[in-house]
């Protein structure tokens, strides 16, 4: 039994604008330790203002919590991402992976990204945005060889509301090491769902690009590289892609 479970309350939509959105509107109101769902989003957006195709037939939901201290929230897109690849295995079987440093992926394919926001103000919160891809049937053309759903991958429609509630609890479960800082706990289960740890990768940065071994993430989940000349490069946002 987690003592330390958060009590959502629940929002649900047929269509807005995002989730995210929704969340900082009802953030504004003084609401907290909320999720909003939506069936279809018209601007979902990922990394860097970059469009989620949101389309009918995935998850789109956002957990609004308010936090005290936003230094270490980084953590919540690991644990976030862990939720969701843990679902997947329950659900599916699928052998769903976590790459850092927020999104989910089968078979190198994408099928879920997480955008984690914060806003500092008299309240101090943060915004965990998830989009899975479930019963989609095919993508455009620009992301059909990037992207995959749970539809493409097994052939069959799966409850959306059950695969939502699904990855609530394994949040839940994993928030309990976040509440008591034991971030090395969440490291160690992010490690062993990792697409990313242990290979080779081109991380493209604003600073440059750099290719090496993935071999370990930092106190603040930035991602270490071991470069060719044997340093130690800390890649702190960014693309990354398997050599």
């Amino acid at each position: 039994m987690n003592n330390n479970a958060l009590d959502f309350k629940f929002y649900n939509f047929k269509i807005l604008t995002s989730t995210n959105d929704k969340a900082k509107e009802l953030a504004k109101k003084g609401k907290y330790n909320l999720i909003i769902i939506t069936k279809k989003q018209k601007k979902g957006k990922g990394r860097f203002g970059r469009k989620w195709s949101s389309g009918l037939g995935g998850l789109y939901m956002t957990i609004l919590l308010k936090e005290k201290n936003l230094d270490k929230v980084r953590y919540l897109t690991l644990i976030a991402s862990i939720a969701v690849a843990k679902s997947i295995r329950k659900i599916t079987k699928l052998n769903a992976l976590v790459k850092w440093p927020n999104d989910v992926l089968i078979d190198n394919k994408k099928i879920c990204g997480i955008l984690t926001e914060t806003v500092s103000n008299a309240n101090n919160y943060t915004l965990i945005g998830i989009g899975v891809n479930i019963n989609q049937k095919k993508f455009d053309k620009k992301i059909i060889n990037k992207a995959t759903s749970l539809k493409i991958e097994i052939n069959k429609n799966y409850n959306i509301k059950n695969i939502s509630k699904t990855i609530i609890k394994e949040f839940n479960n994993l928030y309990n090491y976040y509440n008591t800082k034991n971030y090395k706990k969440i490291i160690n289960i992010w490690k062993k769902y990792s697409h990313t740890f242990g290979k080779e990768i081109k991380a493209k940065t604003l600073s440059g690009v750099y290719i090496g071994k993935a071999v370990n993430i930092d106190d603040n989940c930035n991602l270490m590289l071991r470069l060719n000349n044997g340093r130690i490069k800390k890649i702190v946002e960014g693309d990354i892609f398997v050599v």
